[in-house]
């Protein structure tokens, strides 16, 4: 199992609702097709199946 998450912002968050938006904020993510890595625990994992159709994820 992978020890850190690559996460990038593939789709626009000015349709979706403001939880999403914060959801993708707190990530990291500010602009579209920018990265972030992020611990594989499960708080991260929550908040990524919260927002997967804005978001591609590659294990590290």
């Amino acid at each position: 199992m992978a020890d850190k998450l690559k996460v990038t912002l593939v789709k626009s968050t000015i349709g979706a609702i403001p939880k999403h938006r914060k959801t993708v904020e707190a990530l990291g993510l500010k602009k579209l097709n920018k990265s972030v890595e992020l611990p594989n625990n499960d708080a991260v994992k929550g908040m990524l199946f919260q927002v997967k159709h804005l978001v591609k994820v590659e294990e590290i």
